[in-house]
């Protein structure tokens, strides 16, 4: 995500709270990476960064880079090297930040860059505070004052004067006091506001224009056009627009761990979700090897500021030709009951499935309580359907009716994510094996569910054709 200076024919600037770190999951070529960009503490300090790596990702070297996005005469970027190793888990690196405002770190693996935008945060007081700081301060020196009158004065009038100052500056204290907890927060530079290094220092100044409208228009996504070759790896390009203006889209909130969570369904019922990165404004990039010709249905989630959470559908897919590497063998599929992901036991089950009521559908995953949060999350749901009789799963999934993504939320995972910034340790295997989901089906069919879960540094995907009937027994 990029920061970008408000004007110039762009929404601009994507970031975060600057109330905690920040998660954002980093789908950098071949390896899966989630980004840990800790909170910046003191200005000048250091600036962590955390790079946690999944099973599969080859070692080797990140160059990190970090530098101020909105300050005039910028110094020379700030770099690191950061290697990765084997084994999954995580890795760090350390940089140096000197002032609050928008800043970017610029992950570069050899071949291509990512760039995360964050905020360095300020302390600025806000007027009921410096009020409250003023009267008392005040109130000090006048009763300094009044003293002095009292003994020194010949008239004991003179002595009311600065006594007089100081019962003002109390009470203009007091007041400051009372308001400064019942007076609303201005709009916070990140999650509300654009974000400028002179907002981030001081939301409170005066000078700035005071901001009420934060609607903006639905984006929207625009794929490659070109078929791609089945079993040929392609650096596919997301484009990002602005619905009302057609200008791109650089105003995106992490949302769910991610700047930008794609999933993509292949003809044979696979899924792929992936988080692409961002390699210039309103532009993000995924690499997929998609296995098999045929047609792929593509969606994307996304937060942006002033417009919500939104999930885009691709009105076109992905299309996809028979390639030398190409496969037409599916992933193997099943109803509720057991069955064995990448030698995991797995087991699905669901209580009283009906369209148009509450259902909730809960994963068995292992044994033990060996799963990591993955997104923030211990599991996900994505349903899509209804997809009746259509053997052609990505053709069917572009026109379904309903796509559907739900998350499973444990009471650990609930109060990480009430603190302030909180998020659940991606390295702390400790949650499950039941992972339950609650959802709605609005409508009675067939649907395909996939039900995601991280264990070992690795994302199993439990693919689950689920025959949902209707509430009263009878037709869709």
């Amino acid at each position: 995500m990029v920061f970008g200076v408000v004007g110039g024919g762009q929404a601009a600037a994507d970031s975060a709270s600057t109330v905690g770190d920040l998660h954002v999951a980093q789908t950098l070529g071949d390896r899966e990476l989630t980004v840990v960009l800790r909170r910046v503490t003191s200005v000048p300090g250091p600036l962590r960064v955390d790079v946690v790596t999944h099973a599969g990702a080859a070692p080797g070297t990140l160059r990190l880079r970090v530098a101020p996005t909105d300050a005039a005469g910028a110094p020379t970027d700030r770099q690191a090297e950061l290697r990765l190793g084997a084994a999954p888990g995580g890795y760090s690196a350390t940089l140096r930040v000197d002032r609050v405002g928008p800043w970017q770190v610029a992950l570069d693996d050899g071949t291509r860059v990512a760039l995360i935008s964050f905020l360095v945060p300020g302390t600025a007081l806000s007027p009921a505070e410096r009020a409250t700081y003023a009267g008392f301060a005040s109130a000090g020196a006048l009763l300094f004052l009044a003293l002095v009158a009292a003994v020194r004065a010949r008239r004991g009038w003179l002595t009311l004067v600065p006594a007089g100052g100081v019962l003002a500056a109390l009470a203009v204290a007091v007041t400051g006091a009372v308001l400064s907890a019942s007076l609303p927060l201005p709009p916070q530079p990140g999650p509300q506001l654009d974000p400028t290094a002179r907002n981030v220092a001081d939301p409170y100044a005066l000078s700035q224009p005071l901001v009420s409208d934060y609607s903006r228009a639905p984006v929207v996504l625009a794929l490659p056009t070109a078929p791609l070759t089945a079993g040929q790896p392609s650096d596919v390009t997301l484009s990002l627009t602005d619905g009302a203006t057609g200008q791109p889209v650089d105003d995106l909130l992490v949302h769910d761990s991610a700047l930008l969570h794609l999933l993509v369904i292949g003809p044979s019922g696979r899924l792929w979700h992936e988080h692409p990165v961002q390699v210039a404004p309103g532009e993000f990039q995924a690499r997929l090897t998609l296995p098999a010709a045929g047609h792929y249905a593509v969606s994307a989630e996304l937060g942006r500021r002033g417009g919500g959470n939104q999930l885009l559908r691709s009105p076109t897919g992905l299309t996809v030709l028979p390639g030398n590497g190409s496969t037409g063998q599916a992933d193997p599929v099943g109803g509720l009951g057991a069955r064995r992901v990448d030698g995991v036991p797995v087991t699905v089950d669901a209580t009283a499935l009906a369209a148009g009521r509450p259902v909730t559908i809960t994963a068995r995953i292992g044994d033990t309580a060996t799963l990591q949060p993955w997104l923030g999350m211990v599991g996900h749901l994505i349903a899509v359907g209804p997809l009746d009789g259509d053997p052609a799963v990505g053709a069917a999934a572009q026109t379904a009716q309903v796509w559907a993504h739900v998350h499973s939320m444990t009471a650990t995972t609930m109060a990480a994510a009430a603190t302030p910034g909180g998020q659940p340790d991606e390295t702390v295997a400790a949650f499950g094996p039941d992972v339950p989901f609650t959802y709605t089906f609005p409508v009675a069919g067939t649907y395909r569910v996939w039900i995601q879960a991280e264990r070992d540094y690795s994302t199993l995907t439990v693919p689950v054709v689920l025959d949902v009937p209707p509430a009263d027994g009878g037709r869709p």
